[in-house]
């Protein structure tokens, strides 16, 4: 009865001492949990804030989610730009050899024998243009996908490469295949890409550059030379604009700015005329269409600033329409509006307001001018603050 006693003792001494590790650990897990949560949780404030090394981070996290065959690289690189509202991504294409050179096995009778039957030449090339295009689509339609609803990406910047020998000199050497640049309202508008049959075109009819004969490495001039180090030069976006080589349109004289929105209306179809300095009420632009529908007389004014753009900007161009008899108004700007001015002008339903992202997106389409507004959209609780 002693001895048992004695074991019984050490016995449920060895269970406490199992319990209290076994508490320990979940203990420890549950800390680590709760870590691991409150980090996504601080990453995701800071997405829906707009910075940068965030939304780059939730934008990795979920094309890192997408499966790809084995085989398939998974280099990529990402870069937020908030004052230009868009994602630079550059991704690594599969190199050539991923195609196979055996299409099918056929079975002989005659023989008897099964042979392999190789892909010709011409298929090859093709197979290898259409993986490119497509690995290239999906990645931008995942990108607008998982930033829809954040309010944050206008635009993806898009290079496709891939890093082969390079027969002359026997290195290593980076190739552009598809580089391109398409804006959310005419990639969601007019794509429906599970219907999509040929993605070469639809690249193409997106704008893009596309190697004519990728499986060649027929490389093309990318859009934008992915280069993070420069991205991240300086956390002040006016700073970070001084660095750029691109045209700052905050360096821009008044007139200088007007007679850009003037050229840019031109270029868009519209007849534009810029009005006189004085008594203009305002004024900036005068554009007329003839059009049975959306024709008429277009007031603008032309805001260049770092600034928000106030309601009492908006409402001043609906009480010059009025005035004038004009069908309808525009308010461009470098910087941005609040969201009283937003809503004012969606309840007067003829009033566009233009923000820097959406302008510079618009340069560059109709001018062929890449440049900068010069000045970042604040985001979060800053930009909540009424107009």
């Amino acid at each position: 009865m002693a001895r048992f006693q004695d074991a019984e003792a050490d016995r449920l001494r060895a269970l406490e001492a199992a319990r209290s590790r076994h508490d320990q650990r979940v203990a420890a897990a549950d800390n680590r949990a709760a870590a691991h949560n409150a980090g996504l949780a601080a990453r995701w404030t800071a997405c829906t804030e707009g910075e940068p090394e965030a939304v780059e981070w939730f934008v990795g996290q979920a094309l890192a989610a997408t499966p790809y065959p084995d085989g398939f690289p998974q280099a990529r690189k990402i870069a937020y730009r908030p004052q230009e509202h868009d994602i630079v991504v550059e991704i690594e294409f599969p190199r050539t050899t991923v195609i196979p050179e055996v299409r099918e096995y056929r079975f002989y009778k005659t023989a008897p024998e099964i042979r392999p039957v190789r892909w010709k030449d011409v298929e090859v090339k093709k197979l290898y243009a259409q993986l490119v295009a497509w690995v290239a689509l999906r990645t931008l339609y995942e990108i607008f996908r998982v930033t829809k609803d954040l309010d944050l990406v206008d635009v993806v910047v898009f290079n496709g490469t891939v890093t082969d020998v390079d027969p002359t000199t026997g290195k290593d050497t980076l190739y552009h295949l598809v580089s391109l640049e398409p804006e959310r309202s005419i990639f969601e508008g007019n794509l429906k890409i599970d219907c999509v049959t040929d993605p070469v075109g639809c690249l193409r009819g997106l704008g893009a550059k596309v190697s004519p004969n990728p499986y060649d490495l027929q490389a093309v001039e990318p859009v934008v030379i992915f280069d993070l180090h420069r991205f991240r030069l300086a956390n002040d976006s006016t700073e970070l604009a001084n660095l750029d080589s691109r045209p700052n349109l905050q360096k821009l004289s008044p007139t200088e700015f007007e007679q850009l929105i003037e050229k840019l209306l031109k270029a868009m179809g519209i007849e534009s005329y810029r009005t006189i300095n004085s008594g203009d009420d305002g004024i900036d632009v005068v554009a007329t269409k003839d059009d049975i529908i959306f024709g008429g007389v277009c007031l603008v004014q032309a805001k260049r600033t770092k600034n928000r753009v106030e309601l009492g900007t908006v409402q001043a161009i609906a009480g010059a329409m009025a005035d004038h008899n004009a069908a309808t108004g525009m308010v461009v700007t470098t910087s941005w509006f609040g969201p009283s001015s937003i809503a004012f002008a969606k309840r007067s339903n003829r009033i566009t307001l233009v923000k820097g992202a959406e302008l510079k997106h618009m340069i560059k389409r109709y001018l062929g001018v890449d440049v900068i507004p010069g000045v970042a959209e604040p985001r979060g609780r800053r930009a909540q603050g009424s107009a």
